[in-house]
């Protein structure tokens, strides 16, 4: 860490996708502390546009039992474009196979075994054994694409108030390709499309799911500097 670094720099570098839980709930005030904390991000026009759903308990695993029914019968119901076909042919599917390879290989799985592989994704399913998930949910407005980024903004504050807490999530897009098992479970209006959802909870940081933490690509490959001299030189 540089020596200027702050608190808010450690707790962005320190967040990390957390894929196996521990499942013991969250104390009530955390969990307000991190919607509050969420309901802090900006938003085009201040118009606020996220519709956030919590399931814990009962809720959670009755929701569960129905997403793993959904998936076994090929229920997919995506608001929006679910492919590794979206990321093209160049470095967005390279770092997306990169991505499928690290985790499978802190989990031990070969490519070759199908059948495990499956059975890790469809963990996702059961919120990798989170107590708690929030789905997010999203008027159409217009194209959307501001709509979607206000909630990323929103994600974004939530995931780091978890690990300013000391507490873990995961962004999960595979929970978007059930919508309609969502909706209707939930009681969520037809009008409200689901982005994705976020698992969160304790991390059990002895699993092997959690061993590692995704690289990121260099500034080099992100920015390009106009008139901003010595930045991609400074250490």
């Amino acid at each position: 860490m540089p020596a200027t670094a702050s608190p808010i720099t450690d707790i962005v570098r320190a967040r990390y996708s957390v894929r196996k839980f521990h499942p013991t709930p969250l104390a009530p005030s955390d969990i307000r502390g991190v919607l509050e904390d969420a309901q802090a991000a900006p938003s085009n026009c201040n118009t606020q546009p996220w519709t956030v759903h919590v399931v814990s308990g009962a809720a959670r695993d009755a929701l569960s039992k129905e997403l793993l029914k959904a998936d076994e019968e090929e229920r997919f119901s995506s608001d929006f474009s679910f492919s590794y076909a979206d990321f093209g042919d160049g470095a967005y599917l390279d770092r997306a196979h990169d991505h499928a390879a690290t985790v499978y290989g802190a989990l031990g799985i070969p490519r070759s075994d199908r059948a495990a592989r499956n059975a890790h994704a469809r963990e996702n399913l059961n919120f990798h054994g989170a107590p708690h998930a929030a789905f997010l949910f999203m008027p159409a407005f217009g194209d959307g694409v501001r709509v979607a980024g206000d909630i990323g903004m929103y994600a974004q504050n939530f995931l780091l108030s978890l690990t300013a807490r000391g507490l873990g999530g995961i962004p999960q897009t595979m929970l978007g390709m059930y919508a309609d098992t969502v909706r209707e479970f939930l009681g969520v209006p037809e009008d409200l499309k689901l982005l994705f959802g976020i698992s969160f909870g304790n991390a059990d940081l002895a699993a092997p799911a959690n061993s590692f933490h995704m690289g990121r690509v260099p500034l080099e490959q992100s920015v390009v500097l106009h008139d901003t001299p010595g930045i991609l030189d400074a250490q």
